[in-house]
């Protein structure tokens, strides 16, 4: 440690490590947060100078794995040594340490690995968390077991959670403790010169990102924008994009670029690549394209100039629709700071920000915390594997958002890693050590004992990162270009491969590696040696662990006990294991590419031929679209749907209202996909009177006969529920058909198809609903009498379809008629007739219209209708039906 080089001392957060000591020796609560920004030697001096204090291994973890190689290629540089002495790492697939390694580098997912296997993680004396203000789920996650090692096993452990910005109360907070003070935080001053900003938004408009999509003509504007930045200024430039698409297109767009070498960093650039962008150039300008990873943990020597597209890529999680994926979204300002300050690590720079400067103030401040936006299954199964199945009992900064957290417990127990109290059993322990996702890990656990260890971790390998675009939409066809390819994804892939494979040993149960029996705490049955869990299995996202082995009911052509995995082709094993991991995701083609998946959304499909069901590997949805867009599928058979979504398998009678009638059938389902159905002969009359009640909700009461007096009923019955009130019904459509069994009563139970409502007299059936308990159902008549008796002797009908009742009569017939008849105390809107039963005059006021009304009508009248009474007096003449002649 005597030999760090002077450039490593020189840098500015060595003056503060003595303060950063103090706070982690005897005397100091023993953990600390370091805020330095990018540039002053955090990531790579500090855990050198911790280790040469003693107390054992520094653990620094990084939150991806081309920043834990880095740091330690860069700590190993400046001891003068090669990687694997003194300083080393491991990251998922590759360990590069010794037995005299003092400082380790590992991938935050990796500790959480370890904290698992050895909480006390024994012969380590310091942890430190670099990067923690990016907010990534496995760093947040480590952080709480520690938190919890330091509580209950190891009080000396040192911790330092390192961040690059100066936002670090809520971090110094959470390290104090919930009843002690907050930890001490170190600041380190800063080396970054003056970063220029030039506002170089599209001359035009482009459409805003949504999903995965950018705008082609943003990545030609950006394409320019790293030509003009070579023109106008020296020294490399480095340009933010989302996403590998985005890079590769405007690679290809800058071919040839003045001169410079355009390099491509991402997460999943070779080694070597990444080796050259993070190494000083040969005296050849370079262009480095890369993704958030170089935004804060790496240091990219030589660059002056940085080219912002303004995006980046966020998780999120269509629960409703069993889908997840990333998200391109505007990038925060926090982050857009970031990455201008790579541009002023050396000397005065500028950044070119490929957005309004107007639109800037509507980015977020901040980027979101991951556990607010991501699948939280591996989350959950890490909390339950350490004891705390319901996560609160550990100390994060964020609390996991109820629906999501639970959407993820739901799935680990469909996986048969958890029970129904969220505890984790033995298969979910063997699921998180694995290394991969838990649904990953299940259709790996599950596929190997039929198409053998490797086959099952190469498909379980392609799904674990995205796969190039180039490889097409069909995983077999995928699978067999990477077993060929020697691109940089397929020696990625052929290493996971090999990890994948050497995991289901390394993790397999020793009483089953000893050709014993295991019990499967989640069936309940004793499985034999070779065959995969009965419950995981048959388990489906949110069912329960239920159905056959994975050896029992594998595709067709597998042979049973087939380790080998030989009898199964490529097609089945790779459908195999697509619907072990995504079984709500099993798709069954209802249309030319079109699929409906098990979980009820639709898919569009291509490139997967016309075949009868898919397993669907990759999708998403684009905004305002209802159906799934999807990217990756494997063909599937139906006896592998059945398997692998064996948990929302269903058989049940159906008796539903479809097309207009009553159709009852046996139906068989697979969640949302129907299997297929016989018709019954003899439904459950509960079953069918269920389906004739939703079709009178569909299709209305018009479905009953309405004669002309029951629709009378009806308005005279509505006229007292406006007038009277009380316990008089409420005949509006919605309430009759909330009360359809009530008022229908046996002729619906009679019923047994839309014939038989047909004929179902509306008008017999509705005094069911008069206020009979009270009595007044026996006044109905009275108080809303069908006709009324004029002077004459005539009972004329009511007209009730109105705000009013109406009694049109002849005028003759309501001579001596003093007052307007009234009805529940609502005067009659009297019609009065000519003789001819046109309408002469419209009164609500009888007398009034005897007095001053009556004079202009018998003037017009008289002498059109000759033969008729016309008196002088009307109110006290005598009335009739009939003509002048006739009553002589």
């Amino acid at each position: 440690m005597a030999d760090i080089r002077s450039e490593g001392l020189g840098l500015p957060v060595a003056e503060v490590v003595p303060a950063l000591l103090e706070a982690l020796g005897g005397s100091g609560p023993g953990c600390a947060v370091l805020a330095a920004p990018p540039g002053t030697g955090k990531t790579t001096l500090v855990p050198l100078l911790l280790a040469r204090a003693g107390g054992g291994r520094v653990l620094v973890a990084e939150p991806r794995r081309m920043a834990a190689r880095a740091a330690a290629r860069r700590m190993a540089w400046l001891l003068g040594e090669r990687v694997g002495g003194t300083v080393g790492f491991t990251v998922r697939g590759e360990r590069r340490v010794s037995a005299r390694t003092a400082v380790e580098v590992v991938t935050t997912g990796v500790l959480l690995q370890r904290l698992q296997r050895d909480p006390e993680l024994a012969g380590v004396g310091t942890v430190m968390l670099d990067e923690c203000h990016e907010r990534h789920l496995d760093a947040d996650t480590a952080m709480a077991f520690l938190l919890d090692v330091r509580a209950l096993l190891r009080p000396e452990l040192r911790l330092v959670a390192a961040s690059a910005t100066t936002d670090t109360a809520a971090w110094a907070a959470l390290l104090g403790g919930a009843d002690g003070p907050p930890a001490p935080v170190v600041e380190a001053a800063g080396v970054l010169y003056p970063v220029a900003v030039e506002w170089t938004p599209p001359a035009r408009p482009v459409r805003p990102p949504h999903g995965m999509s950018v705008d082609p003509a943003l990545l030609d504007h950006v394409a320019s924008v790293v030509r003009r930045a070579l023109r106008e200024h020296d020294g490399d430039v480095l340009c933010f994009l989302p996403g590998t698409w985005e890079i590769g297109r405007v690679a290809g767009l800058l071919g040839d670029c003045d001169g410079a070498d355009v390099l491509q960093l991402h997460a999943r650039a070779p080694a070597a690549v990444q080796d050259a962008a993070l190494a000083p150039g040969g005296g050849t300008r370079r262009v480095l394209l890369a993704t958030s990873v170089a935004e804060s943990s790496l240091t990219v020597p030589g660059v002056r100039v940085v080219v912002d597209a303004g995006l980046a890529r966020e998780p999120r999680v269509d629960h409703a629709r069993g889908l997840g994926t990333l998200a391109t979204v505007r990038v925060s300002r926090a982050a857009a700071d970031q990455r201008a300050g790579r541009a002023g690590r050396e000397g005065p720079g500028t950044v070119y920000r490929c957005w309004p400067q107007a639109e800037d103030a509507r980015h977020p401040k901040q980027p979101s915390p991951e556990i607010a936006l991501a699948d939280l299954t591996a989350f959950a199964l890490q909390a339950a594997c350490w004891g705390d199945p319901d996560a609160t009992g550990l100390a994060l900064l964020d609390a996991p958002p109820p629906g999501a957290f639970a959407a993820a417990r739901e799935t680990l127990r469909g996986l048969g890693a958890v029970d129904a109290t969220g505890r984790a059993l033995d298969r979910g322990r063997r699921l998180a050590r694995l290394g991969v996702h838990p649904r990953l890990a299940r259709a790996l656990l599950d596929a190997a004992p039929v198409l053998g260890p490797r086959r099952a971790a190469e498909v379980t390998a392609l799904l674990s990162e995205e796969l190039p675009r180039s490889y097409g939409p069909d995983l077999t066809a995928a699978w067999h270009r990477a077993r060929q390819a020697s691109d940089p994804y397929a020696a990625r892939w052929r290493a996971e491969s090999s990890r994948l494979a050497a995991s289901l040993s390394e993790t397999a149960p020793a009483h089953a590696a000893r050709g014993g029996t295991h019990e499967d705490p989640d069936a309940g049955t004793l499985a034999e040696p070779g065959t995969a869990p009965r419950g995981a299995a048959g388990a489906a996202a949110g069912g329960h662990p239920e159905g056959d082995s994975a050896e029992r009911a594998a595709p067709r052509g597998a042979a049973r006990g087939g380790a080998a995995g030989g009898a199964v082709s490529d097609d089945e094993a790779a459908g195999l294991v697509v619907a072990l991991a995504f079984p709500e995701r099993i798709a069954r083609r209802r249309g030319p590419g079109a699929y409906l998946m098990v979980s009820g959304t639709g898919a569009e499909i291509g490139g997967v031929g016309d075949a009868e069901w898919v397993a669907v590997a990759v999708a998403d949805r684009g905004v305002g679209k209802a159906d799934a867009r999807v990217r990756v599928a494997a063909v599937v058979d139906e006896p592998t749907a059945r398997l692998a979504a064996a948990g929302v398998l269903t058989a049940y009678e159906e008796v539903r209202w479809t097309d207009g009638d009553v159709v009852a059938r046996r139906v068989e389902r697979l969640g949302a996909v129907e299997l297929a159905s016989v018709p019954l002969r003899t439904p459950s009359r509960e079953l069918v009177r269920a389906a004739l009640l939703d079709g009178l909700r569909r299709e209305g009461t018009g479905l009953l006969r309405w004669s002309r007096e029951a629709g009378e009923v009806r308005q005279r019955l509505a006229f007292l529920r406006r007038e009277v009130g009380g316990g008089w019904p409420d005949v509006s459509e919605e309430a009759l058909l909330d009360r359809a069994e009530e008022w229908l009563g046996p002729e619906l139970a009679a019923a047994r198809r839309r014939s038989d409502l047909e004929r179902i007299d509306a008008g017999a059936a509705l005094p069911r609903l008069l206020p009979w308990s009270t009595g007044e159902g026996g006044r109905f008549g009275e108080l809303a009498p069908e006709r009324i008796e004029v002077p004459s002797g005539s009972r004329i009908r009511v007209d009730y379809s109105g705000e009013q009742p109406v009694l049109a009569v002849k005028l003759q017939e309501l001579f001596g008629l003093r007052e307007t008849p009234r009805i529940a105390g609502v005067p009659v809107l009297v019609h009065l007739l000519s003789p001819a039963g046109r309408p002469a005059a419209v009164t609500a006021d009888l007398a009034s219209f005897w007095r001053d009304g009556y004079r202009a009508v018998r003037a017009e009248l008289r002498g059109r209708y000759p033969k008729h009474p016309w008196p002088e007096d009307p109110s006290t003449a005598e009335p009739t039906r009939h003509t002048t002649h006739r009553r002589r």
